[in-house]
């Protein structure tokens, strides 16, 4: 199979579909990978570096869009990207479509068979690709609330760990899964008296039991959420219903209650945001100021360390993308975990939380794929 990977043109995206590594074990399998000029220099991969991996380099876009049967790469694809879609192609990265209905709209038209990485399963019932990108964006969600705190960024001046004598930050962490986990990690090596908040039980027991005393958990109820809120020095979002938009658990009223120049993350943007004050911003310009809050709220935080980023997805990415090249969509008919992340099939949307946001009629892959 032609394997396809281009540039990624989102704003301040630096990761690529596949590092050389994972092209050099493709082209091993008897796979053609051809590799957009310049795709790598983020992760200071080199068109060199890929040709030594025995990828053939494509000087425009539309060489690689053009002839690729299947498309690897990170981010959804940008309007310029969809325009070039067609037919019987494969695409194979993250969507996020729910919060999303112009791109969505783009991909049914298209008639692609269109793969989201955020709703591949596996036999745990659990997100495998989604979670090395959660991993990470739950670390950066701590540096980035630190930094945000800090004066020169608009913030209360408030150092996460303290110091003798003055007590640390208060963060506050809104769901308990990867994401929540990861940030909690970070949160209290720094120092950070840290509190964690999720509905399920099952995930408060598995942090107290992994922390201990270094973590308050609490059940999320309404009350609950706004009394923490009040006191947070940091609230980091990390809720996630697969495939669906984020809930707007915080709401405005309740960033009004916090305290001055206070900071809020949304690492839940991608879905839509679970602040209701939240906007996507970019790493250019990563916070703006609501409500006397600092909200960061960037779509891409993964992207912020590409080079740790790349390699923790394409780790993961790379079976699947093996598996895709090998058989084509009757990887998706044979295994229905990777048939759970298709979400677009031939106009079809088949994904249940993509098509319920959208408001059209959800078809099961199996059935769409039979088709």
């Amino acid at each position: 199979m032609l394997i396809g990977v281009p540039r990624e043109i989102k704003e301040g995206e630096r990761r690529v579909g596949l590092p050389p590594p994972a092209v050099r074990e493709l082209v091993l399998h008897g796979h053609r990978v051809i590799v957009e000029s310049g795709a790598g220099v983020g992760i200071g991969a080199s068109d060199a570096n890929y040709e030594s991996a025995a990828a053939e380099i494509a000087a425009h876009p539309q060489d690689v869009w053009g002839q690729a049967e299947l498309v690897v790469k990170v981010k959804e694809p940008q309007p310029t990207e969809r325009k070039m879609l067609s037919e019987g192609q494969i695409l194979f990265a993250y969507l996020h479509l729910a919060p999303d209905h112009e791109q969505t709209a783009d991909l049914i038209a298209s008639g692609a068979a269109c793969i989201a990485y955020e709703t591949v399963t596996d036999s745990r019932g659990s997100l495998p690709l989604l979670a090395p990108m959660s991993r990470v964006a739950g670390r950066l969600a701590v540096q980035a609330g630190a930094w945000a705190l800090e004066t020169t960024h608009g913030g209360a001046g408030v150092l996460i760990g303290g110091v003798p004598g003055v007590p640390p930050a208060r963060v506050v962490i809104i769901g308990g899964g990867v994401v929540g986990e990861n940030a909690a990690e970070i949160a209290i090596g720094m120092g950070a008296d840290v509190r964690v908040l999720d509905i399920d039980p099952a995930a408060l027991v598995h942090l107290e039991q992994r922390f201990g005393a270094a973590v308050v958990t609490v059940t999320s109820t309404r009350s609950a959420l706004e009394s923490e809120v009040l006191d947070a020095d940091l609230v980091i979002g990390a809720v996630l219903v697969t495939g669906a938009r984020a809930p707007k658990l915080v709401t405005a009223a309740m960033i009004e209650t916090m305290r001055p120049r206070s900071v809020v993350v949304d690492v839940a943007i991608d879905q839509g945001g679970c602040f209701e004050t939240s906007h996507p911003t970019t790493h250019a310009e990563p916070t703006y100021v609501h409500g006397d809050i600092v909200h960061y709220c960037v779509a891409n935080m993964p992207g912020a360390v590409p080079l740790t980023s790349t390699r923790a997805l394409s780790d993961a990415t790379l079976p699947r993308v093996l598996a895709l090249a090998e058989n084509g969509l009757e990887a998706l008919r044979s295994d229905s975990h990777l048939s759970s992340g298709l979400n677009v099939y031939r106009g079809q949307i088949t994904e249940p939380s993509v098509a319920a946001a959208m408001g059209v009629p959800f078809v099961e892959p199996r059935t769409a794929l039979a088709s």
